[in-house]
């Protein structure tokens, strides 16, 4: 039996008189790739926050390496293993790559503020193991010839991969990558989805993602789970959603003549 590294329990979020997402219940295995996809406005963004701490279920349980982390803060959640990328780019745009990746080690730093600040033996050697890292993690994304560059100044594929390479950096069990695709041409997305291939294999990941690039969900994913309106509508793996009538309609809408 294969570890189960997220577990989601009947987990609901409403926001008023609004349900966004409604009793969903899914679950990713140790080294799977699971996407989670629906229409705009099924509630997939939503279930991310959850899963990250943003947003506090309104019922259920989420459970990570058997902790229970419903509720947590996102940086409690982060120091447990978890890490994310968003929809919208979001990095340190003024910094450079390195720093962006330097950065996101911070959360893992032994050294008290007052050590970082004075510049302490021990902050120093943490701080030269981190720089050391961020070389190595961007030489595997094939970024460290921009090391040096500001973020901002990368061109789009680039900040695509340097928002994971941060990512990874917080040294992760669990990676979700929202809509990593958004924006790219086909040339790009068969290159991200190599990428994402090789990140689970070389950093023995666990990955949800949310796409709506389906050639990429499709090439991507060990099982596909469909939320539309915030309800699970399907589970199974790309073949199988794929001849899902309930996803069909989801996604193209039911023929009058047929209904």
């Amino acid at each position: 039996m294969r570890k189960k590294v997220l577990e989601i329990n009947d987990v609901t979020m409403q926001f008023g008189g609004l349900i966004a997402v409604n009793n969903l219940t899914m679950f990713a295995d140790y080294q799977e790739i699971v996407a989670l996809i629906g229409p705009n406005g099924a509630g997939k963004t939503t279930a991310f926050n959850m899963i990250t701490g943003v947003y506090k279920p309104t019922s259920g349980h989420i459970v990570l390496n058997k902790e229970n982390i419903t509720g947590m803060r996102p940086d409690r959640i982060a120091l447990r293993g978890m890490a994310r990328t968003f929809q919208n780019i979001r990095l340190f745009k003024a910094l450079t790559v390195m720093e962006n990746v330097v950065i996101a080690q911070h959360l893992r730093l032994k050294s008290s503020w007052l050590g970082a600040t004075a510049r302490l033996p021990r902050y120093r050697a943490e701080n030269r193991i981190m720089y050391e890292r961020a070389e190595e993690l961007l030489d595997y994304m094939g970024l460290l010839d921009v090391r040096n560059e500001i973020a901002s100044s990368l061109p789009y594929g680039m900040q695509r991969k340097l928002e994971i390479s941060r990512a990874l950096a917080t040294q992760p069990v669990m990676l979700l990558l929202d809509e990593p695709a958004a924006g790219m041409n086909p040339a790009e997305s068969l290159d991200l989805t190599r990428l994402i291939q090789g990140i689970r294999e070389h950093f023995n990941l666990t990955i949800l993602l949310i796409e709506h690039h389906m050639d990429v969900v499709m090439d991507i994913s060990d099982r596909i789970y469909v939320l539309d309106y915030g309800n699970l509508i399907a589970v199974g793996t790309p073949d199988e959603i794929q001849a899902n009538d309930d996803v069909i309609h989801a996604y193209l809408g039911v023929d009058e003549n047929e209904a």
